[in-house]
């Protein structure tokens, strides 16, 4: 059993990271609060009385690596993680623990398959990037949609979110995402990331239920083009936002998400639609719930406490994205509490 370990949080004062103490505190873990603000971090524990408090600057490695001493694992939550994945992914290493990290950015989990991937495979050391709403859960929809199958001719991922009230992180990670990118749009085709300058078209998407036909924004891109491909043979992955969110996301003046229930969630909703097409043969997996930020956190705990106790698809260490190193179907369907997932037959 995992119940017991120490899993130190990243950025466990912002949004999400606060999601994730809740998450770990609530299945047993004991949640090791860490982070670049101190005074933050002394706050938040006001509210978890007896959790170890131990601050680290991402250009600092002693006070990193102290932050992980102990540790069974680490959950980076801090952005933009263009600037904190690679530090805390060097802590990791050093201390020869599972890493796992929330990142949206196309970029930033880039980097982290292409500079990590030989040494973390020598080092036996397991890292799981994008274990999140965005990157995350499509790659273990896209998986689960093709049962044993391993290459497909297309991925499709469209998001159904009623609203997005993005938070401080996400709007600081969207602007170091544009300006890796020199305000260029990215889509993943014919094998690789493509950069472009054209504007995205709106198209019509059929949701499946009561969401039905829905205008979305093609080419909306996110972290799926990453994690679906490092380990799917799929020559095109596309993504798809709802025009109603991508106009809040844009809006410079949409407030931050509001607590709506006793779990802090806010009141957005959200399904997922994935469907992967092979010849004339499509497969569909979707999932809906609520709070993207909210169930980004059950997704990063339960790949933890699969880690922690060996429940994974591969052996040994190396980077890899969430449907590569986990049964997915079984994953998504142990989340049962936070989503509600329908899944083709196998």
């Amino acid at each position: 059993m995992a119940a017991g370990h120490k899993v130190v949080v990243y950025g466990a004062y912002g949004h999400t990271g606060r999601f994730v103490v809740a998450e770990l505190a609530e299945r047993g873990f004991v949640p090791v609060l860490s982070g670049r603000d101190a005074e933050k971090l002394r706050a938040q524990a006001t509210t978890w009385p007896g959790l170890d408090v131990r601050p680290a600057s991402v250009d600092d490695p002693a006070a990193l690596d102290r932050a992980l001493a102990g540790a069974a694992a680490v959950i980076n939550c801090a952005g933009p993680f263009a600037v904190t994945a690679g530090p805390v992914i060097e802590a990791a290493l050093r201390a020869g623990i599972p890493y796992v990290d929330v990142a949206a950015e196309i970029e930033a989990n880039a980097d982290t398959f292409a500079r990590y991937a030989d040494r973390a495979r020598a080092a036996g050391t397991p890292i799981v990037p994008a274990m999140a709403f965005y990157g995350g859960l499509g790659d273990l929809l896209a998986t689960a949609a093709l049962g044993d199958a391993t290459k497909a001719d297309a991925v499709h991922v469209a998001y159904g979110l009623d609203s997005w009230h993005p938070t401080a992180g996400t709007r600081v990670a969207g602007r170091v995402s544009g300006e890796r990118r020199g305000g260029r749009r990215v889509r993943y085709a014919n094998g690789e990331l493509v950069y472009f300058d054209a504007a995205p078209a709106t198209v019509t998407w059929p949701f499946p239920g009561a969401m039905g036909e829905r205008s979305v924004i093609g080419d909306f891109t996110m972290a799926d083009v990453v994690t679906v491909p490092s380990h799917l043979s799929v020559p095109e992955v596309t993504t798809y936002m709802t025009v109603e969110a991508a106009r809040d996301l844009s809006a410079p003046d949409t407030p931050a998400p509001t607590a709506t229930d006793e779990r802090g969630r806010s009141a957005q909703t959200f399904l997922v639609d994935v469907v992967v097409r092979t010849g004339d043969t499509e497969r569909r997996a979707t999932a809906t719930g609520q709070d993207i930020y909210a169930v980004t956190a059950p997704l990063a705990v339960e790949a933890v406490e699969r880690l922690i106790t060996g429940r994974t698809t591969t052996t040994g260490g190396g980077v890899a994205s969430a449907g590569a190193v986990f049964d997915a179907p079984d994953f998504l369907r142990a989340l049962s509490a936070h989503l509600t997932v329908d899944l083709p037959e196998a």
